[in-house]
């Protein structure tokens, strides 16, 4: 089972250039008389937070919380950043107001997923000393809180050369991970990081070599740790995948994940984030690396400025260990490991379904229920008897199928998103402890009947009776076999 509940518990102190992303959509139908450019008709705006705090929303949407240091200017910019930031929940920002520069800001124009025009309001000068040393001393006063440190470069001015090398020694003074999203060509400038995360552009600036295959990717790392003091090297090459190079270990490649790109802005936000979260959570640093590469797979088939909940990299994670191994590595949990999952869901705005039965011999019947249960929720949770409960209710011949196997064709559905054992007679502590939002039994069963309603209306939840299908059960497979 791949857990991710301890992002829950890890704090990333994220510092760099934050920026105001607006988005302006509409519909183009007509060229302008007046030149020959497009017409935008605006038919709607979004205002995201951006750069480093793009970093601090995709670190809240794993389950992680953040603290976030970064300069605004004295202006409507910087007061609209603010405010969102402040409506949010997960972000703490400790922002350094500089009345002398602008907030930065980023306006894209697009029409039907496609970006038209971005205009940018910014000025990219270094910071004064006495805007290094407010930024220096935000870090300073988070950092022992925390457990990983991000440092988010979008070159506009905000991470210098002193702010670098303070804030990577203050985590270094006390074992904190740095992941640091570069926009430098000189990659020494981030000299003690963890890892360091270049596209395939910012890596050909760097070293002058292109990273189009794992060789070159290979190379190109290597290039880059003789010259500066980085412990490894994260290369994302879009299509390509990503490559990793530690300075002591061979290099992994990663395929890349991605089943759709709709956009990829924002996508090394996701990276960066996932990064930090991993090995925040003391996961080592090739496991955190594959995490960051299947969340950048979920990012870019979306639009905008955009994120990746717990619950999405959870499934997906499942989705490609089906792929690879043959069974899901996220749908078999325990109960309690379970319940941290459940949680997950429900911040994400997730209802959760549940049934529950022996599932002894799979057969359409079971199919039609579960079916019919998770299209009346997000999430369908599946509670199996044990095999000794099985014994109890059934007889000594049961089950025909072992709790193992049970449980592996379950996983094997799409329908299903979970699958907990239970050993009692009944689900009623399982139901007691998942308080799942919707409860489906087979019409067989009175809703007063089902173990488990009391608990779930209690809650404001639905019960649900799913119509049998005639004539199919185990039972009666059972029997015509004997027969036969």
């Amino acid at each position: 089972m791949i857990d991710l509940s301890s992002f829950t518990d890890t704090i990333v102190l994220c510092v760099g250039d934050v920026i105001l992303d607006r988005f302006v959509s509409g519909d183009v139908k007509r060229i302008s008389p007046e030149s020959p450019v497009p017409v935008l008709l605006a038919t709607g705006e979004q205002t995201l937070p951006g750069g480093a705090a793009n970093v601090g929303r995709n670190v809240v949407s794993l389950g992680g919380k953040c603290i976030l240091v970064g300069v605004i200017g004295d202006d409507a910019a910087g007061r609209e950043l603010t405010n969102i930031l402040a409506e949010g929940d997960g972000i703490d920002p400790d922002m350094v107001t500089v009345s002398a520069r602008p907030t930065a800001e980023k306006t894209r124009f697009v029409s039907q997923g496609q970006h038209l025009l971005r205009l940018d309001r910014e000025k990219t000068h270094s910071l004064s000393v006495e805007a290094e040393d407010a930024v220096i001393g935000a870090a300073a006063r988070h950092i022992a809180g925390c457990h990983a440190l991000v440092l988010s470069d979008y070159a506009k001015g905000a991470l210098t050369d002193r702010v670098i090398t303070e804030t990577i020694a203050l985590a270094k003074n006390i074992g904190v991970p740095v992941v640091v999203d570069p926009k430098s060509p000189n990659l020494s400038r981030y000299d003690g990081a963890t890892v360091v995360t270049p596209n395939m552009s910012e890596t050909v600036a760097a070293v002058g070599l292109s990273p189009v295959t794992d060789a070159l990717a290979e190379e190109a790392g290597r290039i880059a740790l003789r010259d500066a003091a980085l412990d490894s090297i994260l290369i994302t090459r879009a299509e390509h995948g990503m490559t990793l190079v530690p300075r002591d270990e061979g290099a992994t490649h990663l395929k890349a994940c991605a089943r759709e790109v709709f956009d990829v802005v924002g996508a090394g936000d996701t990276v960066v984030a996932t990064l930090a979260l991993a090995l925040g959570s003391r996961r080592p640093l090739e496991e955190s690396a594959r995490l960051a590469n299947v969340a950048a797979g979920l990012v870019v088939g979306k639009r905008g400025t955009a994120t990746v909940s717990r619950s999405e990299l959870l499934d997906e994670l499942g989705r490609i260990s089906l792929i690879e191994t043959g069974q899901s590595a996220t749908k078999f949990s325990s109960p309690h490991g379970l319940a941290e999952r459940r949680k997950q869901w429900e911040a994400d705005g997730l209802t959760v379904g549940f049934t529950n039965g022996c599932f002894d011999i799979l057969h359409i019947g079971h199919l039609h229920t579960l079916e019919f249960a998770r299209a009346h929720c997000d999430r369908l949770i599946v509670a199996l008897n044990g095999d000794e409960s099985i014994r109890r209710l059934k007889g000594p011949a049961r089950p025909i199928n072992g709790v193992d196997d049970r449980m592996r064709m379950l996983s094997a559905l799409t329908y299903v998103d979970a699958v907990v054992v239970f050993h009692q007679d009944t689900p009623a502590e399982v139901i007691d402890l998942l308080q799942p939002d919707v409860l489906v039994k087979g019409a067989d069963y009175a809703v007063g009947d089902i173990v488990g309603a009391s608990t779930v209306l209690a809650r404001g939840g639905k019960v649900l009776t799913c119509p049998l299908l005639p004539d199919r059960s185990t039972t009666g497979i059972i029997k015509k076999a004997q027969i036969a």
